[in-house]
């Protein structure tokens, strides 16, 4: 089977006899030739006023043998097994790294310090509701990671070697709809993705692995004192946990995990990272700035029904930092994320339809090691500021935090200013209606942001309407902050063996090692540690 590529109108890509009789005329076949069609990849460009759908497809043609289904895992029941790795986090990179673990034969244990993802639910809807946090069961911690209940969009623009269908392959085999497999911008939804992190804990349990809940790790064993080889784990409860090797898929908010390893001599380093703000559009404005037709066509809910609500993405440089755009969610809502009491954290999500009238986005800008060298004036704690440990970026992320809880209402009211009162340095006499729903109160981020942020965000505000008349706009509300869109902290290791640049059998991986941003490159760095382990048997 060749691999054929269409552009369609989007009515004709809706209607799965067009695709197939457009497959019919590019091949020069009868269309009762054509037997089906699988779709490889999709996406649409919007950019034209004449809005075009681009298809990669793959026609099954009448009396051609079919090839054998692929994608399918194999998992080996491991109950037996002689060979054990220690995971530590059940997010997508490390539940990926156990899954991976089981088709090689080995039995993967996973530490989790939050709860299984139906009680996290519930622990979510109380912060929803603003009744305060659980620190250890909140947007951040538990069963599937940050990514379980913000959104679920596996897209990722990494450039990480190894195979990212594969990754697509399983959410698909777990659950996840046959979309995820040809999507260019594939989205599972935040409705939608518990019940799939939830298929893929029965598969390692079924056949062999442990899940724990619970069980937040505090300590780090070694072989010997040299701490040159890792031994185990030991949690908070006093249990230990011992492997050949232990794969780190801490996640990016495990502030407290960073501070265990800097304090047990495991090297850590001050990474680039990004914060900002997350902007809320009416989606209907949203629609009329990316899809051109909706300015003059009368037909504007049929074109909406066809391609789903616009999203958009967004990039400028403002005094040589990069300001863009940051998960994007159409038709979605505004989050709850901080997992500490004292700081104001928002993200967003959206539910598989995607249908709520309101837009968002994180809008952040670059910061760089150079920009919070200064941190000892920045961040106003009781800590020793000392930037040699890796932990200053960590230090000026969490004091951004803490100003917007002091500017916010507690317990998780968050700051909140029109837009263009932001980009102007006014103060907002009031507020829009807003999908947060602990609630927002006026304040003026313009002043009490740190200018290294606040004045390029200004700066790249009025760079985005440039480009899109009518994005800067008072009927659009920002809020603070967003700061966890990657992780402040980088867990250094080697190359070519992924382990830890000083200690043998210790794999940093996934966005809490600072080498992925999001659900599917996570997903893909916890398969390639787990494939490295099991070609590499320790001793």
């Amino acid at each position: 089977m060749e691999q054929i590529q269409l552009i369609l109108t989007p009515q004709q890509a809706a209607d799965e006899k067009q695709i197939q009789k457009a497959v019919a005329n590019s091949l020069h076949l009868p269309f009762a030739d054509i037997q089906d069609v699988r779709i490889i990849r999709r996406s649409v460009d919007a950019r034209q006023r004449n809005i075009k759908v681009l298809l990669t497809v793959e026609p099954v043609i009448k009396d051609t043998p079919l090839l054998p289904e692929e994608g399918k895992p194999h998992y080996q029941d491991v109950h037996h097994s002689k060979r054990q790795v220690v995971i530590v986090g059940a997010g997508p990179a490390g539940l990926f790294a156990a899954l991976t673990l089981l088709e090689n034969g080995i039995k993967p244990v996973i530490l989790e310090r939050g709860k299984e993802v139906s009680e996290r639910k519930r622990d979510i809807a109380i912060l929803n509701r603003n009744e305060g946090i659980n620190t250890e069961s909140n947007y951040c911690f538990g069963e599937g990671g940050a990514g379980t209940f913000s959104d679920g969009k596996l897209f990722s623009r990494s450039k990480k070697r190894g195979n990212m269908q594969r990754v697509m392959e399983l959410f698909h085999y777990h659950g996840a709809i046959e979309n995820v497999l040809y999507e260019a911008h594939a989205h599972i939804g935040s409705d939608k993705l518990p019940g799939i992190i939830r298929n893929m804990r029965e598969t390692i349990i079924e056949k062999g692995g442990e899940v724990n809940f619970g069980k937040k790790v505090t300590e780090l064993l070694f072989a010997d004192s040299s701490r040159r080889r890792i031994a185990g784990v030991r949690c908070e409860d006093g249990t230990e946990y011992k492997g050949e090797a232990v794969i780190l898929a801490i996640g990016h908010s495990a502030h407290d995990t960073y501070r265990m390893l800097a304090n047990s001599g495991v090297r850590v380093e001050t990474k680039g990272f990004a914060m900002g703000v997350r902007v809320e559009h009416p989606q209907a404005l949203i629609n009329r700035l990316m899809y051109k037709p909706l300015r003059t066509a009368a037909n504007g809910d049929d074109l909406i029904r066809l391609l789903g609500n616009a999203s958009y993405s967004l990039v400028t440089q403002v005094e040589g930092r990069g300001v863009y755009s940051f998960c994007m969610c159409p038709g979605g809502h505004i989050v709850p994320a901080g997992s500490s009491k004292d700081g104001c954290v928002v993200n967003g999500m959206s539910a598989s339809h995607r249908n709520s009238p309101y837009a968002n986005s994180g809008i952040v800008v670059e910061i760089r090691p150079e920009d919070i060298e200064d941190s000892e004036k920045l961040t106003s704690n009781n800590e020793k500021q000392v930037n040699a440990d890796g932990l200053a970026g960590l230090r000026f992320q969490e004091y951004v935090e803490r100003l917007a809880a002091e500017h916010g209402e507690a317990p998780d009211k968050a700051p909140a200013q029109r837009l263009r009162d932001f980009v102007e340095g006014k103060p907002s006499k009031d507020l829009p209606p807003c999908s947060y729903l602990p609630g927002i109160v006026v304040s003026r981020l313009d002043l009490w942001l740190p200018d290294i942020i606040s004045k390029r965000l200004q700066q790249g505000f009025r760079d985005f309407a440039r480009k899109y008349p009518g994005f800067l706009t008072n009927d659009a509300v920002i809020l603070g902050v967003e700061s966890r869109s990657s992780s402040a902290v980088r867990i250094p290791r080697d190359k070519e063996t992924l382990q830890h640049v000083e200690t043998e059998g210790l794999f940093p991986c996934g966005e809490g090692a600072g080498y992925a941003g999001g659900i599917t490159s996570s997903a893909l760095d916890g398969i390639n540690a787990a494939l490295y382990i099991a070609q590499h048997p320790a001793g």
